[in-house]
């Protein structure tokens, strides 16, 4: 009887997922294209809850400076600059070749001049970006989130907001260590410390969502961004 239960509380929630993306719109025009396309080729780009949650909080936030960890093909910086033409974007991509797609997206848009694409390890360009971000939004490899969000220390102020995407990991959270792939198993115990780190470090504000395949949104206080101790 449990099992059945579970089953049936899965085939609701996947009920109640379809229910909610059923009232929203798809991007128009090229946009929705490159969206199309991405997802045709099998290249990771937000889901669309997720990229509804991303609307939201920068019509509330209306940040400034947004700084993206992980460009892809260049779709969610589009798809920020849509919802604030008037920000800064920053994004960072290690992937020569996805790096040279999303600029010429970029350039085919006529949002080279907003959208500034950086390529190369974000680990090693975090440590050389000047200034301090608004908005973060972290999209790129699993099992470096920790180290990412170390370096961001410098780069941001109180009241930043950083946006964590793909935390769930497709479920395989929820396991124990010897229950995931071997080949699984580095990034779901990097993700699982990087949650704890997240919700227990003082000065962290965070809550996680069952939104697209999981996300953390965390809100940067100023005890936080003058703090010394390790995270």
């Amino acid at each position: 009887m449990p099992d059945r239960e579970c089953m049936k509380k899965q085939g609701n929630n996947d009920r109640i997922r379809s229910f909610i993306c059923s009232w929203y719109h798809d991007d128009e025009g090229e946009l929705g294209q490159l969206y199309r396309s991405a997802v045709s080729r099998d290249v990771p780009v937000i889901r669309q809850d997720m990229r509804e949650l991303l609307r939201l909080l920068l019509s509330m936030h209306r940040p400034g400076r947004i700084l993206e960890i992980g460009t892809a093909v260049g779709y969610s910086a589009l798809f920020m600059n849509s919802c604030l033409p008037e920000a800064e974007i920053t994004t960072l991509e290690l992937d020569s070749v996805r790096a040279k797609e999303a600029r010429e997206h970029f350039q085919a848009f006529g949002k080279e001049s907003v959208i500034r694409l950086i390529e190369g390890d974000a680990a090693k360009v975090l440590e050389t970006l000047p200034g301090t971000y608004d908005f973060v939004f972290i999209d790129a490899a699993k099992a470096q989130y920790d180290s990412y969000f170390r370096l961001l220390r410098r780069l941001v102020h109180p009241g930043t907001v950083v946006v964590s995407d793909n935390v769930l990991q497709e479920g395989n959270i929820l396991e124990s260590h010897f229950s995931v792939e071997k080949r699984d198993r580095t990034i779901h115990d990097r993700m699982r410390d990087y949650l704890r780190m997240l919700t227990a470090t003082p000065g962290l504000v965070t809550t996680i969502l069952d939104v697209g395949d999981g996300a953390a949104i965390t809100f940067i206080s100023e005890e936080w961004v003058k703090g010394t101790e390790a995270i």
